[in-house]
């Protein structure tokens, strides 16, 4: 079990700045996926509850990996999964939605929550709950733009855009104000998996981790 605080995993989470979404038909090639993307450079590993067997993943990934590599569990809807995840390990807890009951039992283990939220309105609510990163979603219908406007009244969020986030796009939600970026399909690429390319995703994976690094850079904050 992980000795970091909440803000140290949270800190750790911003300073890497990519949240790999690992979303498997079957979880045996999970540990494969994970040592690809960490030879990346993309340390934060979130392990959805769609995967199979996931908490048993979840579990394998945490005894497997270097202690570098935080591993977390995603898609999680209710405090009665949130609880059994971070018993299998997680060091932190995503949701598609803002539920309350999630935020509290995240926070009893002392472990991040992120839960998921979409409108201005929702995103404080969730904030204000407590929420440790606030997850846009789905970002896909928005863009940079909306956490530039948001973060205008409310420079205090810290937000993390997931859905619709490419090697294109990356660097642009980091200059809005992103924390970190939550990246699915276009990280864990569905076909390198299968076809068991996993060099294929550590070359994602550093081409992400250089988006974000090159948008932190001072002369992008300028720009």
């Amino acid at each position: 079990m992980s000795t970091q605080t909440r803000l140290e995993i949270v800190r750790a989470i911003e300073t890497i700045g990519v949240v790999a979404v690992v979303r498997l038909e079957e979880a045996r090639s999970g540990l494969d996926v994970a040592n690809a993307l960490a030879a990346g450079g993309v340390t934060v590993v979130e392990v959805t509850m769609t995967v199979p067997n996931a908490v048993t993943l979840i579990e394998q990934l945490t005894a497997a990996l270097p202690a570098n590599v935080i591993v977390g569990a995603g898609t999680v809807v209710d405090a009665k999964t949130a609880g059994t995840v971070i018993a299998a390990g997680a060091r932190f807890v995503v949701g598609p939605v803002f539920r309350p009951e999630v935020i509290a039992e995240c926070h009893r283990h002392g472990v991040p929550a992120m839960p998921g939220c979409f409108s201005p309105t929702e995103i404080l609510n969730a904030w204000d709950a407590g929420a440790d990163v606030v997850k846009v979603f789905p970002a896909t219908t928005l863009g940079p733009g909306y956490f530039k406007d948001l973060r205008g009244p409310l420079p205090h969020l810290r937000l993390m855009p997931t859905g619709g986030v490419t090697r294109e796009n990356a660097g642009a939600w980091i200059r809005a104000g992103a924390v970190a970026i939550g990246v699915g399909t276009a990280l864990v690429d569905p076909k390198a998996v299968a076809e068991r390319r996993f060099d294929a995703i550590t070359e994602n994976a550093r081409q992400f981790i250089q988006a974000v690094n090159d948008a932190r850079a001072p002369q992008a904050v300028r720009a």
